[in-house]
C-alpha cells in the first residue's frame, strides 16, 4: 500500500472512532481478500473498504468499488464472521472517501451500508 492509502485508512479509521465507532481490525486478510477496516457500532458490524485520493480529475475514490472489489469483500467478511462467531448481530458494509488536497484539511465522506452482498 502507498502512503496515501495509508494516511487515508488512519484518517479515516480516526473520524469513525470521533463518530462513535469502535476499530477491531486493521487490514484484515484471509488469503488474498484484505478489509481495511473492521468498526463496530453498538451490535453492528462495519466492514469498511477505504478509498483516498489526491484531488484531481478523473471519478470519485468511492467509484473505485468495483462488483469485482465487493464480491471479495464479501468473501473476506464471510470468513471474519466465521473466525469471530458472537462479535456482532448486524453486518453492513461502508465505504469511506478520503479526498486529499495540497493546502486543504482532508475531506472525508462516509457511506455507511453502502451496498449489499446481494448488489454484487
Amino acid at each position: 500500500m502507498n502512503e496515501t492509502g495509508k494516511a487515508g485508512e488512519e484518517l479515516a479509521a480516526r473520524w469513525l472512532e470521533r463518530n462513535g465507532m469502535r476499530l477491531l481490525h486493521r487490514n484484515w486478510r484471509q488469503g488474498r481478500n484484505e478489509i481495511d477496516l473492521v468498526m463496530r457500532h453498538r451490535q453492528t458490524i462495519a466492514f469498511v473498504e477505504v478509498k483516498t485520493r489526491r484531488l484531481g480529475p478523473g471519478g470519485t475514490p468511492a467509484a473505485a468499488v468495483t462488483a469485482a472489489k465487493r464480491r471479495r469483500l464479501a468473501r473476506a467478511a464471510a470468513a471474519w464472521i466465521v473466525s469471530h462467531p458472537g462479535t456482532g448481530r448486524e453486518f453492513r458494509f461502508d465505504i469511506v472517501e478520503v479526498t486529499i488536497a495540497a493546502g486543504r484539511p482532508p475531506l472525508v465522506e462516509h457511506w455507511p451500508d453502502a451496498f449489499r452482498t446481494e448488489d454484487s
